[in-house]
């Protein structure tokens, strides 16, 4: 009976064990294809993160990049439109603007499409007014930035990005564009080709398919040409922000065949689309290597399983051969398991006599799971977990495991901690309730986690000097306000300026330049606190933020100590460059409540101080933005005058000390405002020389005085010559030589009715370009005045040198006569000097019939001054003209009076 028990269990065991093979094999299947959709989705969606990851980057580097292109043809048209000054472009250039290499040409086109200005010379005088961006300016009133691809073969420069905008007159009406080529690189060379992988896309695209420019990850790029791989259907893309798989038919997808997976973001301020596609084969690479292994794997124990159901059959008379299979069979798993990346635990639960978990006990793992601690599995195999803890994760990783323990799953991904047994820096870990223990599973993600982190320091890191950007300052400053805010605790910022860099840049390169930035950097960093705010705001200006700061005398003593520190001058590349530092505080909450209006106030008062001197610090005061109102609107009022012809000459006779005889007359501006009236040159001059606006002025004056040459000529008056003033910056940046001869030219003035005055000042330089200058001058047979001598540094060796015709001696020596005997030997000096030169000698400033006595006694050759008349319009000093002799010769007082 026992027999045919046995019989019939070893015929049911025949049958049931290659059954529940099958079953089990069946079941391995399905998981492995399971893990592998679910590896291959999760590769699908992490390749669709990144792609949406990279193209926000992106999309915040082009809007970022093209609000600085905006910025600036938003500059220039406001300079063009308020001066229409040929020289523009060049005056920008000298000031450091487009020295960029991205800027390949930038220019001025006037109405009818003629360039009219340009940073290259070869386009000057080009005929643009077929280019469709031109013609769109032309017929629309809008002013905003036009964004678009160059034409094939535009200046010679290759594939560019055109930048323009419209220009208006006073009347609104079409006055032309502004125009700035961009090379088209700049805006695709973002990422770097090793984390775009192989076959990636960056590219950026118009909304209304005017540009289309793209660059692979071999480095080629293309803008708008027939070689792109971009799929020309744009309504891929028509939602402002997406990602989405795009096959390799060539029809909607790439040109090249390929899949990608393509993110895109729309500029939130232009009418751009960021695009950046990844290969789909690179990111399913892993997924498919994962799948590959669990088929060998699976492979592997589906024969086993079957090995064990032909084992199981003859499992009654064959027990020692079972076991010998079984051992096989763990073998193969141990072989399997081991094969893949991901580290493998199984944590079974350490129970109290109360039945809480204590402690978990790792009773199996893989090889790689070991590696990840730094260990073997031979030694990691039986060791608990608060071993394994001890002095690296306390107890967050207990309380993670006896979560899981009670939730039956927990997924996350986690920073390591920093210590050299791990070899692992970011892991995602998952683990799922098995019985009285845990399954673990852990991914290495460290480097998806590098690559995160290198956009993040993209976008908030500067690359030269790495303290933090001007975005990222102040998109902290207001979490730092509100944490003071809260605290009742003060701030102060510095807005701080190195003096003398753009001379330093300049002159020795931009690599210099480049390194003394890094060092200064660096030199600014070791004067501060941990706590301390640094941030590189632009160029050669940098921000810092003192917080917490307990009040002036705190920041006070920061700012003192910067200045004291960059006062010492940098050595770079074994030379030695002097610049110092500038700087601006403004306090809060006393001088402002947010980001915005702290950084303008420091600005304000960094400037200000540097008016006064450079190389020291100074507190914002709210009369410095008072006066820097005062002054815009003083200086738009001016370049309003120039604009409507406000500015009139006025004239004071010179004549010849004993015979009164009109010698010559000095051309002095005045201003003639329609609600201010007659503004004095002491209010206005000033201001005109600090701002530049002097030099368009003196050329206004060069033209205003031949063109009434030319009319008394006409009138039949006979003329006496004109001096004319010259401004320090007006001579020393050059031009007047060309100016004046062109006016002279123009009107037909002979050079016997010019005579130009050059004050001492203006002299004092490089002695070469200035005697260039004066030899230009001489040049044209015009007669060169030394105008209020006394006030400079003129030597008797710089005056023999620069052969002046006429020294025109300062009122403050003229007011002395007759008070000491002093003022009348120093007055004989000069006199005597200029004679023995050559020159002839003017006093100016005479008031009185005394002076004039002393001064016919001391051999003065002419005089000028009220005694003899006062400054007056034109139809005056036509009279004058007629009339001749102003003084009588005999009397000394002024003919008629």
């Amino acid at each position: 009976m026992s027999i045919h028990v046995a019989s019939r269990t070893n015929r049911f065991l025949v049958f049931i064990w290659p059954a529940l093979a099958v079953l089990l094999a069946a079941a391995l299947w399905a998981a492995t294809i399971v893990r592998a959709d679910a590896e291959h989705a999760r590769a699908e969606s992490q390749a669709r993160k990144d792609a949406s990851a990279y193209a926000e980057a992106y999309e915040q580097y082009i809007t970022r990049s093209v609000g600085q292109m905006d910025q600036v043809t938003m500059q220039l048209k406001f300079s063009w439109e308020k001066g229409r000054d040929a020289g523009l472009l060049d005056e920008l250039r000298r000031d450091g603007m487009f020295t960029d290499g991205a800027f390949r040409a930038v220019a001025i086109v006037d109405r009818s499409g003629i360039v009219r200005a340009s940073t290259r010379p070869a386009l000057i005088g080009s005929d643009l007014s077929a280019g469709p961006y031109f013609v769109q300016h032309r017929n629309h009133i809008s002013t905003a930035l036009r964004i678009g691809g160059a034409p094939a073969g535009f200046a010679e420069q290759g594939e560019l990005v055109l930048f323009t905008r419209r220009l208006d007159t006073r009347d609104d009406e079409f006055d032309g564009i502004v125009l700035m080529a961009v090379d088209a690189r700049y805006f695709t060379s973002f990422v770097s080709p090793a984390t775009l992988g192989s076959g990636g896309v960056v590219a950026l695209a118009h909304r209304e398919g005017r540009l289309r420019t793209e660059q692979r990850s071999d480095g080629a790029a293309f803008l708008d040409a027939g070689k792109r791989l971009l799929p020309a259907d744009d309504s891929l893309w028509s939602s402002e922000r997406g990602v989405r798989l795009v096959g390799g038919d060539g029809a909607v997808g790439f040109a090249d065949g390929q899949a990608r997976v393509l993110g895109w973001r729309h500029s939130s301020a232009y009418p751009l689309v960021a695009l950046v596609a990844l290969s789909h084969g690179a990111a399913l690479a892993p997924s498919a290597a994962a799948w590959a292994d669990g088929r060998d794997r699976a492979i592997a124990i589906s024969a086993c399983l079957l090995l064990l159901g032909a084992v199981g059959s003859v499992l009654a008379r064959r027990a020692v051969l079972r076991e010998r299979e079984q051992e096989q069979v763990q073998r193969a798993y141990r072989t399997a398991t081991e094969s893949g990346n991901d580290g493998f635990y199984m944590a079974a639960a350490v129970r109290a006599r109360d039945g809480s978990i204590a402690d978990f006990r790792i009773v199996d793992c893989n090889e790689r799971g070991a590696f990840f601690y730094g260990m073997t599995r031979a030694t990691l195999v039986g060791s608990s977990l608060s071993q394994i803890d001890s002095a690296l994760f306390g107890e967050a990783l207990l309380d993670t495991y006896r979560k899981a323990m009670d939730t039956g799953f927990h997924e996350d991904d986690r920073r390591m901690p920093l210590d050299n047994r791990l070899n692992i820096s970011w892991g995602r870990r998952r683990l799922v309730r098995v019985g009285n223990g845990l399954a673990v599973t852990l991914q290495d993600i460290s480097e998806r986690k590098a690559h995160e982190n290198q956009l993040e320091r993209l976008a908030n890191e500067d690359v030269l000097t790495g303290l933090a950007t001007r975005h990222a300052f102040l998109n902290a400053m207001p979490d730092i306000l509100a944490q003071a805010r809260a605290n009742e605790a003060g701030l102060a910022l510095l807005f701080i300026d190195l003096d003398e860099f753009k001379h330093v840049n300049d002159s020795h390169g931009h690599a210099v330049g480049d390194q003394l930035l890094k060092s200064a950097a660096g030199r600014l960093l070791s004067l501060l606190r941990p706590s301390d705010q640094v941030a590189r705001f632009g160029g050669d200006e940098f921000l810092v933020l003192l917080h917490p700061c307990e009040g002036e005398r705190q920041a006070a003593s920061v700012a003192a100590r910067i200045v004291e520190a960059f006062a010492v001058p940098f050595l770079i590349a074994d030379e030695l460059h002097a610049v110092g530092a500038s700087i601006g505080i403004s306090m809060y909450p006393r001088d402002g409540q947010d980001a915005e209006t702290l950084v303008r106030h420091s600005d304000i008062a960094m400037y200000a101080g540097k008016n006064e001197g450079k190389g020291q610090y100074r507190f914002f005061d709210p009369a410095l933005s008072n006066n820097l109102n005062s002054r815009a609107r003083l200086k738009q009022r001016m370049l309003e005058a120039i604009e409507r012809d406000q500015f009139l000459l006025y004239y004071q006779p010179r004549v010849d000390a004993r015979s009164g005889e009109l010698l010559s007359m000095e051309a002095l501006v005045r201003w003639q405002h329609p609600e201010l009236g007659l503004v004095p040159p002491g209010e206005f001059i000033p201001l005109a020389e600090s701002t530049g606006l002097i030099r368009r002025i003196g050329d206004l004056v060069i033209d205003k005085a031949c063109a009434q040459l030319a009319a008394w000529r006409e009138a039949g008056i006979v003329l006496v010559p004109v001096s004319i003033n010259v401004s320090p910056k007006q001579f020393l940046r050059g031009g007047v030589q060309r100016h004046l001869s062109s006016a002279m030219a123009r009107h037909r003035i002979p050079a016997s009715l010019i005579e130009v005055e050059i004050t001492e000042s203006a002299m004092m330089g490089d002695h070469e370009e200035i005697l260039a200058e004066l030899a230009a001058l001489r040049a044209l047979g015009v007669k060169l005045h030394v105008d209020d001598f006394g006030t400079g540094y003129s030597s008797l060796s710089q005056l023999q040198r620069l052969r002046m015709d006429v020294l025109k001696v300062d009122r403050a020596f003229t007011m002395e006569l007759g008070n000491s005997k002093e003022g009348k030997v120093f007055f004989q000096a000069i006199v005597s000097m200029a004679h023995a030169l050559g020159m002839s000698v003017v006093a100016e400033g005479v008031e009185t019939a005394e002076q004039l006595d002393i001064l016919r006694a001391l051999d003065c050759n002419e005089v000028q001054g009220y005694y003899i008349a006062r400054p007056v319009p034109a139809p005056d000093m036509q009279a004058m003209m007629a009339q001749r002799f102003l003084l009588s010769s005999s009397a000394g007082v002024p003919a008629g009076g």
